[in-house]
């Protein structure tokens, strides 16, 4: 957990997406950054985090209040355009999970000097 959740109140949820992506871009970085700012405009979006690595793996999870507000997000019309263009080109695979949060804490390592 980050910062970001450290004010939320339990339970919440967790949408874990792991992907493996195609090569290049292909629009993926415009398309990524345009999911991003829509999903802070739905109802009940808490916050996301990702992470890609250079061979192309990546981990995306974003955090949401019910498991309703994770419904109305994978129904968006314009989240369904991105998903169909993920299968398409962008993506060589990928695997999706959805949590209930219900315990959760942070620590943070003051520098030492």
């Amino acid at each position: 957990m980050s910062a970001l959740l450290s004010n939320v109140e339990l339970p919440y949820y967790a949408v874990i997406f792991t992907s493996q992506r195609t090569i290049g871009d292909q629009g993926y970085g415009q398309m990524a950054d345009q999911m991003e700012s829509l999903g802070q405009d739905q109802a009940g979006f808490l916050g996301i985090e990702s992470y890609r690595e250079s061979s192309g793996a990546g981990v995306t999870i974003s955090y949401w209040k019910t498991l309703e507000d994770i419904r109305q997000w994978k129904s968006n019309p314009v989240h369904q355009i991105a998903q169909d263009q993920g299968k398409a080109k962008w993506y060589q695979s990928y695997s999706v999970k959805v949590c209930k949060v219900e315990r959760a804490y942070d620590f943070e390592h003051e520098d030492i000097e």
